[in-house]
């Protein structure tokens, strides 16, 4: 057999690694729910030109198709290759039977068929949370939404992250109190700043736009503010510009801001940055994207914002604000560089030994009755010598070796400190930490499990 070389773009992780990332899922699910978030889960397939809408991603959709298809059939199905593309059409379908404003959570993978590098994948997973209305959303809605994905990232031991806050109206407000005509050509030139030198982006404003210098100048010194509370509402004013949707739109990202500082931790940062735009032209208000310490080379590792108009069937719009956060983004690197790895790779805590094949019914019963409380255990494989059986339970990270003694009753191994002690199935129960694989991390010491207790 020819050996088996990896496929670009479509990572797998090793158990211990996999348990890293089930229990990031698990944690920002749990956060989710605590806020009353229903989870969905959507198919992964949909008509190709409803994943092609706007031609924005055209090269990007791997097709479905089958393998006997006739050479000149059309695929008509493409894999999603985010989540929000799907959940819209969800919500037109089940609008009958969703009430709003509906609370939505969905982890999923996707799939987009764009150049592998660290941080972008062809197969990735996502976390997104969405509240949508039916033809209104008031507005407290944005502030809730971005303070639960705050709360979530928050409980998770990955290096501290940013919360980054703008809000289109105050950007489009301020052009059109500027004079300028193209507002949305504007915004597409500014988000160029990470990419280009400032007065190259100027030059363009001038030159593609049709901006002055002085507006152009002025859109500039509006970009270059960036700050942790809501001083940016007066640094604003002081430019000079007025309009009313800008007054809507400071009014707007300061209460974002207030919200989310008033339940971030010491592990999550909150700004108004108002250089961020967020590329998608149907964001309509707040707009976020989520930055990591030291890895400030994937971009972000998250991002989202209000949509009035996520989906319509001609007669009803459904609009909506959510974020998604980046999992596999996030978590491959963090694990390549030793940053988050598992406790260990199995979900076993005990290992129990066996004395001789003739003793495996014994030692299977006090499996089962450790497994009737939640505990997760295993059988030794064979009856080898107990050094051996404890070596093996040390190379898969299980921590405590159960001995069924020659009259019934029982002892537990702590094998890492040596203790052992008297033991009784019924009643019998490990460290709350050692129940299940936790994330060891070199960013903070606290686990998802034990954060969650």
């Amino acid at each position: 057999m020819s050996k088996i070389a990896p496929l670009s773009g479509f990572p797998e992780l090793l158990p211990a690694q996999r348990a890293v990332e089930r229990e990031v899922i698990a944690s920002v699910s749990r956060t989710f729910e605590l806020h009353g978030f229903a989870n969905i889960e959507t198919r992964v397939v949909e008509p190709i030109e409803r994943l092609a809408k706007g031609g924005e991603v055209d090269k990007e959709i791997y097709v479905l198709q089958r393998i006997a298809a006739e050479p000149d059939a059309k695929a008509e199905l493409g894999l999603h290759f985010d989540l929000t593309v799907p959940f819209a059409r969800y919500v037109l379908e089940h609008a009958g039977h969703l009430e709003f404003p509906f609370r939505r959570f969905q982890v999923q993978p996707a799939w987009r068929g764009e150049r592998p590098q660290e941080g972008r994948y062809r197969q990735f997973t996502q976390a997104d949370v969405d509240i949508v209305g039916r033809d209104e959303l008031p507005f407290h809605h944005d502030v809730e939404v971005m303070a639960v994905m705050v709360d979530a990232l928050g409980r998770l031991p990955i290096p501290r992250v940013s919360f980054q806050f703008n809000n289109r109206k105050l950007i489009q407000g301020f052009y059109r109190g500027l004079g300028i005509d193209d507002v949305t050509d504007a915004i597409r030139v500014i988000d160029k700043l990470d990419k280009l030198p400032a007065d190259e982006v100027a030059t363009m404003l001038v030159e593609r736009v049709g901006a002055t210098p002085e507006q152009a100048q002025r859109c500039l010194e509006l970009a270059t503010i960036r700050v942790e509370d809501t001083s940016f509402v007066e640094r604003v004013r002081a430019l000079g510009v007025s309009d009313e949707l800008l007054d809507q739109g400071l009014e707007e990202l300061a209460a974002v801001v207030e919200g989310c500082r008033a339940v971030a931790g010491d592990t999550v940062g909150v700004e108004a940055n108002l250089r961020i735009a967020r590329g998608l032209d149907y964001y309509t208000g707040t707009v976020v994207e989520i930055f990591m310490e030291g890895y400030e080379r994937l971009k972000s590792v998250g991002g989202g914002g209000r949509y009035d108009a996520l989906a319509s069937d001609g007669r009803t719009t459904y609009p909506g604000v959510g974020v998604s956060f980046g999992v596999s983004r996030t978590l491959i690197p963090l694990i390549s560089d030793g940053v988050l790895s598992g406790s260990r790779p199995v979900p076993s805590v005990v290992l129990v030994a066996l004395n001789s094949e003739d003793d495996r019914a014994a030692s299977t019963r006090v499996a089962a009755g450790l497994r009737a409380r939640d505990i997760a255990c295993e059988v030794a494989p064979t009856p080898a010598k107990f050094g051996k059986q404890i070596r093996f339970a040390e190379r898969r990270g299980i921590p405590f070796v159960w001995f069924v003694q020659a009259d019934g009753t029982s002892q537990v191994k702590d094998i890492r400190t040596g203790e052992q002690v008297e033991a009784d199935p019924a009643t019998w129960a490990p460290p709350e930490h050692d129940l299940r694989p936790t994330i060891v991390s070199t960013a903070s010491t606290v686990s998802t499990s034990e954060e969650n207790k």
